[in-house]
């Protein structure tokens, strides 16, 4: 009897616990949000602590949470930081195209950054086979972003840059179908994330 007792008890204790650490978390993304909103600069500190119990969090805040602290991330000039929780939004919701532009222009700027390598290494031939395989995948991983986002909110300047990445990367196929896969995926674009 003592024994089930001690079992009950233990296993009242953690769910006990565990809710209350559910509610501690809440309490921080509630002083998360109000810091970002105000524009404090303690967002970005209470939001790292954040980030291991994150998983705390109901769902849709923690998807709403994950695109705010990519955004801090970004805007301290962390890109890496910034893309691992836009991942996470975008694979949440494939169909947010703000969260794919941001992603896609951070790829783009990896690309940018080997394109300025590519340039300089014209004369070393080894090198600028090399480097020309990593820009292709760069400007791989920033298309299907790109496209998302110019799908959902057409922009003059985003359309330019994805035709350029066509032609820099050689991908005439790709090209070639743009404006088919822009038509079909301008009809599932979701604008605004909800954390309620």
């Amino acid at each position: 009897m003592k024994r089930l007792f001690l079992v009950f008890f233990v296993s009242f204790t953690a769910i006990i616990a565990r809710a209350q650490t559910a509610d501690e978390v809440y309490n921080q993304y509630l002083d998360f949000n109000l810091a970002r909103l105000q524009g404090e600069g303690k967002a970005l500190s209470i939001g790292q602590d954040i980030i291991p119990n994150a998983d705390k969090l109901k769902e849709k805040m923690r998807i709403s949470f994950f695109y705010s602290i990519g955004n801090l991330f970004k805007n301290e000039g962390q890109s890496v930081k910034a893309i691992e929780y836009y991942e996470k939004v975008a694979a949440a919701v494939p169909d947010y195209y703000v969260v794919h532009r941001a992603l896609g222009y951070l790829y783009l700027k990896n690309a940018d950054a080997i394109s300025e390598k590519l340039n300089a290494a014209k004369s070393d031939i080894n090198e600028n086979k090399r480097l020309t395989i990593l820009y292709i995948a760069a400007g791989k991983k920033a298309l299907p972003h790109l496209e998302k986002a110019q799908a959902c909110d057409p922009s003059d300047e985003t359309l330019s840059i994805i035709k350029m990445l066509y032609r820099n990367t050689k991908d005439t196929q790709g090209a070639a179908t743009l404006n088919s896969r822009l038509k079909a995926m301008s009809k599932t674009c979701i604008d605004l994330l909800d954390d309620k």
